[in-house]
């Protein structure tokens, strides 16, 4: 019978994770380089950063750098790719949630907004597939939202951006899966995040948002650690093109 642990044994591979500063970001790195990779974290705090990487040790390299804009995209995928090499394992956990309302919303909020959650995901792993195809190995794991499919106040600028990405990771699993390279998603539910502090803020709706759940509580940012090692390892090698709700139930009542 196989040994079913080494389906997630990520040791020799290198991943790169943006958002890494903080909240599932962070634990996504920390998660990673528990299974054996080498990870690169990319956000914009280089103090978070630098306490991510004594956290993790030698197997750890960050770099920060803000994603917002594309043009800078090349060169930041450049550094990226330098302390271990190309990476054949991609999270892309940067997010934005401006809470405008849809009277409110800006020109610049929503161009942040879709930027970063959306355009980066996409720029960024299309740097790193031509590497990826030569291996015939890769993955990539996005993240949406439970506004993916679902509309929350306050979430139109950002629903959008992780209704797109919902299709992009399919789009991705179309174009680049027959070369090796699989793409899902994750889709958190309610976490305790720097994304999230206002929700948790309010114990009332924390409270509510629990009991929306199948479950019946919020999540803890360990709950991500099962389904991201199955996305980025061999373990979820007949799956792509999924987003994978790990939300508690939140979307299934």
């Amino acid at each position: 019978m196989p040994d079913g642990t080494g389906l997630f044994d990520l040791t020799g591979r290198i991943a790169c994770v943006t958002g890494a500063s903080s909240g599932l970001g962070q634990r996504a790195a920390i998660a990673l380089a528990g299974a054996g990779a080498r990870v690169v974290g990319v956000a914009r705090r280089a103090d978070a950063l630098t306490a991510l990487a004594d956290e993790i040790g030698d197997s750890a390299a960050v770099i920060a750098a803000d994603l917002s804009d594309k043009a800078d995209l090349p060169a930041i995928a450049q550094d990226i790719a330098r302390p271990f090499g190309s990476p054949d394992i991609l999270v892309h956990a940067a997010g934005i949630n401006t809470r405008e309302a849809a009277d409110d919303v800006t020109p610049e909020g929503w161009d942040i907004t879709l930027a970063l959650n959306l355009s980066v995901p996409f720029f960024l792993s299309q740097a790193f597939v031509p590497a990826m195809k030569a291996q015939r190995w890769g993955r990539i794991v996005n993240f949406a939202s439970l506004q993916t499919t679902r509309a929350f106040p306050g979430g139109i600028a950002y629903g959008a951006s992780k209704a797109g990405v919902g299709q992009l990771t399919r789009a991705m699993a179309e174009a680049w899966s027959t070369h090796g390279i699989n793409a899902n998603a994750i889709g958190p539910g309610f976490f305790p995040t720097e994304l999230t502090g206002p929700v948790f803020a309010d114990p009332d709706r924390a409270a509510r948002n629990a009991a929306q759940t199948c479950i019946g509580r919020n999540g803890a940012l360990e709950d991500i650690d099962g389904p991201l090692l199955f996305l980025c390892s061999d373990a979820s090698a007949y799956v792509t093109g999924q987003v994978l709700m790990v939300d508690g139930g939140f979307t299934a009542k």
